[in-house]
């Protein structure tokens, strides 16, 4: 009986880690600004340091994203599309409406949040 217990309480965990949208497991972690692109020569040493103070954390279906000198915001997070290694996420406010984020990723460690245009913040992962 304890072996068939074990098997079944492993078997639920190995299916909810199995659940979900595959590109979910390449966003699981904390990401960190790390430089800005695309950006007027005259914006990018101000883009730059807001960049560096910015934290990205996905975990499980949550997304907390946190800025230095303000309060963490976080909400959960779903998948919208996925078109090569671009990624579009739709992002739950406290209110119940939604954003739209788009990232690209560049690899395990690197990825690139879409601002508008081609500018693009660069976030990194370390692991």
């Amino acid at each position: 009986m304890m072996r068939l217990t074990k098997a079944v309480v492993l078997g639920g965990a190995l299916i909810a880690l199995g659940c979900g949208h595959p590109m979910s497991r390449k966003l699981e972690g904390t990401w960190y600004g790390d430089g800005v692109e695309a950006f007027e020569e005259r914006h990018v040493a101000r883009a730059t340091g807001w960049a560096k103070s910015l934290r990205f954390t996905f975990s499980g279906s949550q997304l907390t994203i946190s800025i230095a000198a303000e309060e963490p915001r976080n909400g959960e997070y779903r998948i919208r599309s996925v078109r090569n290694s671009q990624v579009l996420l739709a992002v739950r406010r406290p209110d119940g409406r939604e954003d739209l984020a788009q990232f690209e990723l560049d690899g395990e460690h690197t990825m690139r949040w879409k601002v508008g245009e081609d500018r693009a913040i660069v976030l990194r992962r370390e692991l």
